[in-house]
């Protein structure tokens, strides 16, 4: 599905299943938060912390598409459409970063 079509599958569900969306800050705070049960799974999993057993069954994935889906919520409620924006930085970083990497020690 193209963002656009997320973009839109996002408000359908709002108008099918929602009142409304929730205000902006609302959705910035929930966006942090989703962000943050995105950051203990990555901690805990792949991080030198200790994954605690109630957070085994945690689903990255399923959590990733929280963080998708307050996005696309943003997006909607402010008018941008986020697949124009998301072509147009995608342009940006070839140009600006087409060779920054290649070099990078770090990466090797």
């Amino acid at each position: 599905m193209e963002l656009k079509g997320a973009q839109q599958a996002v408000d359908n569900w709002i108008q099918a299943h929602g009142v409304r969306y929730f205000d902006e800050l609302t959705n910035m705070a929930q966006l942090t938060e989703e962000v943050g049960e995105v950051a203990r799974i990555i901690a805990r999993r792949y991080g030198e912390q200790s994954e605690k057993e109630s957070d085994r069954e945690k689903d990255l994935g399923e959590e990733l598409a929280d963080v998708v889906f307050v996005v696309l919520c943003l997006a909607n409620q402010t008018g941008i459409d986020l697949e124009a924006s998301f072509n147009r930085k995608l342009e940006l970083k070839a140009r600006r970063d087409h060779d920054r990497h290649q070099g990078n020690e770090k990466l090797k």
